[in-house]
């Protein structure tokens, strides 16, 4: 047969607030508009809406700036309280230069600002943070959709990031369940006899990415369904995709 994946975006879901029943209400709108989840489907889910769930919300004017974040901040023309919860958030900087605070997140992620993000988020002065444990976020979401519809299926968690030496942000996976995240090719044929040293697939990223083409940044589409990919169950989790120190040529 012909391989073949089908995206499929999950619209009408209601605007959540800290604990919404999320599993409960991404079902009932994939059902609502006649997709409802079948067994073996990958379920991709952005952060916000995981992390609005879960109370990660933060009110921007609370915060107090150190001096650090109070100097940075108005040498490059940014918000020193949004600064300074992206410091909080962060284990290490990377790099401060030109308006952008590139940092390594508590869970081991590099990407702007720790993660902390003012975009979709209803009232003005708010930011919502990474989930703390996005593997554990999506292990409770998939154990919601299987008591929501009987059936077992994977789930993703996503944010948006950028790339080094590339333009343009793509949506990355941050947290998974359900799913093997990465597909390791290492010690196998190519269909000439070349037997394969170092390719290792992130699924999970190439998953998260082609959902973002029905999710959207404006849509309000937070979800979606990826149907008809035969993925491994096999446990992993995102500590899988973080390159350990020794082996990273930029860090």
């Amino acid at each position: 047969m012909t391989p073949e994946v089908r995206i499929i975006g999950i619209n009408g879901l209601p605007e959540v607030t800290p604990g919404s029943d999320l599993a409960g209400l991404l079902a009932e709108a994939a059902r609502a508009q006649g997709t409802p989840l079948q067994e073996g489907d990958v379920v991709v889910i952005t952060q916000k809406v995981v992390s609005k769930t879960e109370g990660r919300l933060v009110d921007l004017s609370t915060i107090t700036p150190s001096p650090l974040a109070e100097r940075w901040a108005a040498e490059q023309g940014r918000p020193a309280s949004l600064i300074e919860l992206a410091l909080r958030e962060s284990r290490r900087v990377s790099r401060m230069d030109r308006g952008v605070l590139l940092t390594e997140t508590h869970h081991g992620f590099y990407c702007v600002n720790a993660g902390v993000d003012t975009s979709n988020v209803p009232g003005d002065g708010m930011a919502t943070l990474l989930p703390q444990d996005p593997d554990g976020s999506a292990r409770t979401v998939r154990k919601g959709l299987r008591k929501a519809t009987g059936h077992d299926v994977a789930v993703i968690i996503t944010d948006s990031w950028g790339r080094p030496w590339r333009e343009g942000i793509t949506n990355f996976a941050i947290g998974a369940a359900g799913i093997g995240v990465l597909r390791d090719y290492r010690g196998m044929e190519d269909p000439y006899g070349h037997e394969l040293h170092a390719s290792v697939v992130a699924v999970v990223d190439e998953l998260a990415s082609a959902a973002e083409l029905v999710m959207g940044k404006l849509d309000r589409v937070p979800a979606a369904i990826v149907r008809g990919y035969e993925y491994s169950s096999t446990t992993g989790t995102m500590q899988d995709l973080v390159r350990p120190a020794e082996q990273d040529l930029y860090r």
